[in-house]
């Protein structure tokens, strides 16, 4: 078995699209957005092909995790900018087995290497804590509401990387394509059923759920 890390190339895109689309179907929501995501990010000035990369297993595309631009503006309206990443997709037969593991530290590594600040993310905090990531309160990043949630995570990528940062976070408006134009994008795949399951509630619940923890 050989496994092997390498950007994503153009020729990728589709097959990416493809794992994405089966990784996340009936996930979040019934049915699936991510591949759509994947697909708009790519035409965005924000998408960071030096940070997004394929994972393959003897060869076969097995999933694949993209980069965007984000960034952090502070009270004065100063930008600083940080890296994010999302989708993260590995085909629904190889879950479990380390393989996102291994991009996610890879990618991490790639970006301490170009000298990133900080990584952050939306998320299950049980899938991203392991890394180092932590609640963005703890670093007084708040989302553009003001208000601090628990599945938005930082990693800040070398000592003191976020200190004197403070402000409202802003992930791409790549990660926010037009849905008006998803309908004929999704009509290009397979038909799959959509299905209401008890893991969207609990991604609801999450994705709304205030930090209240102390980071003192």
């Amino acid at each position: 078995m050989k496994v092997t890390i390498r950007n994503e190339e153009e020729k990728d895109y589709r097959i990416v699209e493809e794992i994405t689309r089966e990784a996340f179907w009936n996930l979040y929501a019934p049915g699936a957005v991510e591949h759509f995501i994947a697909y708009s990010i790519r035409k965005h000035p924000d998408y960071l092909p030096e940070l997004s990369f394929v994972i393959e297993l003897d060869g076969k595309i097995i999933g694949s995790i993209i980069y965007t631009k984000a960034k952090v503006v502070d009270s004065k309206g100063v930008e600083h900018p940080l890296v994010s990443f999302g989708p993260v997709s590995i085909l629904p037969e190889y879950h479990r087995q380390g393989f996102g593991r291994k991009l996610i530290e890879h990618s991490i590594n790639e970006a301490k290497k170009l000298g990133h600040k900080a990584i952050i993310l939306g998320g299950f905090t049980y899938h991203y804590h392991p890394y180092g990531f932590v609640g963005s309160k703890k670093y007084n990043l708040a989302m553009p509401d003001g208000k601090f949630y628990t599945g938005i995570m930082v990693l800040p990528l070398y000592e003191g990387a976020l200190d004197g940062i403070s402000g409202t976070i802003h992930f791409s408006e790549a990660m926010y394509p037009d849905e008006a134009a998803f309908a004929e994008y999704d009509a290009t795949f397979p038909e799959k059923e959509k299905k209401v399951l008890p893991c969207q509630a609990k991604f609801e619940k999450a994705v709304s759920e205030i930090d209240t923890t102390s980071y003192e």
